[in-house]
């Protein structure tokens, strides 16, 4: 048995199954709240203590251990940097623990890949190797403390247990009163991670200034040619998003003193590089906010996008994170976007199509977890009507689905095939060999399937 307080595991091929997890958070948790006193102490000149601290968290065992669960746990476990190499077995992540060391680290080139866009362009993703992501993950360990600490109250983008419910919640707080503000500032930040300053982030980023200079110019490979990093955060690394958040904090604190100058009330919601700021006045936002925000960017090596920063009024409502936000005759209504719940089904007809041949068990495994996930964002605000609109489009695709796979049969066998009536809704199903035993259903949320009624009227 290894006698560390930070590992409990033992020597055999399980070593790594068998470490005690909940030890080792709690002991890196603990250097967590130290750093994080440390910063809000900061002013009393306990900077050294806060570096002194990093030191401690990144040369942890415990630390090293979490990095390496981290990268080889997530989404992205399969996905090789240029070097190929992927931590599949035990024997590895436990070798790979014992490489992460700064003395003698040099970061690899990224390895470009391209993914698509919800406005049909691509987004170029940086991937870096297994070991350069783990070092991220170690140093991300001891930096998100003290971006906690820093960061904008109502910023909600890339930080732990915080989402676009809890941002469009605060939007509702902000907009929902008679006496709330009018006028919206939509910002949003062009290119944010491809376009930040690397010497601002060397300058200003509270972490080991070594490692993120080589994280920053380590270039990436593409079609066998490598290309320098002048500028900019590769989307990929698992520090990335934090470095972001780190390079926007500031934003509410400006908007905040305007307030205090101009006398107004102005609120900021923020969620990644896309944000909000409300006010009662469309001249302060324009001539006040905007124009400061542009500067406080730009030193940052940052611009908004003209095309899709706009000052709104309430009444004409406006799109953010997917949903729509607009009062009616003065009481605010938040609903699924139009442009959302079109990209939706789109994706979901595609999905349909492309699936012509597969059986109605598989198909309906494919479906239900995406029909689930969007309804579940979308539960809790005004959805009533998006549903009913989601639920009938997609009965449509399923029908035709059904239909081209029996040209010859009528509509009502097809329909006793494949949909179902139960308590109301009409579920589309798939059985089980010869026991007719239905296994699975697609179901969504209080959408009844009124097939009874569609084949009354006689559609195809």
């Amino acid at each position: 048995m290894m006698t560390s307080p930070e590992v409990s595991a033992s020597s055999d091929k399980s070593e790594w199954q068998s470490i005690n997890w909940k030890a080792i958070e709690q002991n890196v948790l603990k250097l967590q709240m130290r750093i994080a006193k440390a910063i809000r102490e900061g002013k009393q000149g306990k900077q050294g203590k806060v570096k002194a601290l990093q030191w401690i968290l990144t040369h942890s065992k415990s630390a090293k251990l979490l990095a390496v669960r981290r990268v080889s746990q997530n989404k992205g476990k399969r996905t090789a940097g240029i070097d190929g190499i992927t931590w599949n077995s035990d024997a590895q992540k436990l070798a790979a623990v014992n490489q992460l060391s700064r003395k003698g680290y040099k970061a690899k080139s990224l390895r470009r890949i391209y993914i698509p866009k919800k406005n049909g362009k691509l987004r170029p993703l940086g991937i870096p190797c297994m070991i350069d992501r783990a070092q991220q993950a170690l140093h991300l360990l001891a930096l998100e403390p003290i971006s906690e600490t820093i960061a904008d109250p109502n910023s909600y983008g890339f930080r732990p247990n915080r989402s676009t419910a809890d941002a469009i919640a605060q939007c509702f707080k902000c907009l929902c009163k008679p006496s709330s503000a009018q006028w919206v500032l939509e910002g949003d930040i062009k290119a944010c991670f491809d376009k930040i300053g690397h010497q601002w982030l060397i300058d200003n980023i509270p972490t080991d200034k070594r490692m993120l200079k080589q994280w920053l110019g380590c270039g990436f490979i593409e079609k066998g040619l490598f290309y320098k990093t002048d500028e900019g955060t590769p989307q990929g690394g698992i520090i990335s998003p934090t470095l972001m958040l780190l390079t926007l904090a500031g934003l509410e604190k400006q908007v905040k003193s305007i307030a205090r100058q101009t006398g107004t009330r102005i609120n900021f919601i923020g969620y990644a590089d896309d944000f909000i700021i409300t006010g009662t006045s469309k001249e302060v936002l324009v001539n006040d906010v905007k124009p400061q925000l542009v500067t406080l960017l730009q030193e940052r090596g940052l611009t908004l996008s003209e095309e899709k920063t706009h000052v709104t009024h309430i009444d004409d409502g406006f799109d953010f994170l997917g949903f729509n936000l607009r009062k009616y005759k003065g009481k605010l209504l938040i609903k699924p976007s139009k442009s959302n719940v079109l990209s939706f089904l789109n994706n979901m007809r595609e999905l349909i199509r492309s699936h012509a041949t597969v059986s109605t068990v598989d198909l309906i495994k494919l479906m239900n977890p995406k029909l689930r996930g969007w309804a579940n964002y979308y539960r809790h605000c005004v959805a009533k009507r998006a549903f009913a609109y989601v639920g009938h489009q997609i009965f449509w695709a399923l029908w035709r689905w059904a239909r081209r796979r029996h040209t010859r049969r009528s509509r009502m066998w097809i329909g006793r095939k494949y949909f179902q009536g139960l308590n109301g809704q009409w579920l589309f199903h798939g059985y089980q060999g010869l026991v007719d035993q239905i296994i699975f259903k697609a179901r969504l949320p209080l959408i009844p399937f009124r097939l009874a009624d569609h084949l009354a009227h006689g559609h195809p």
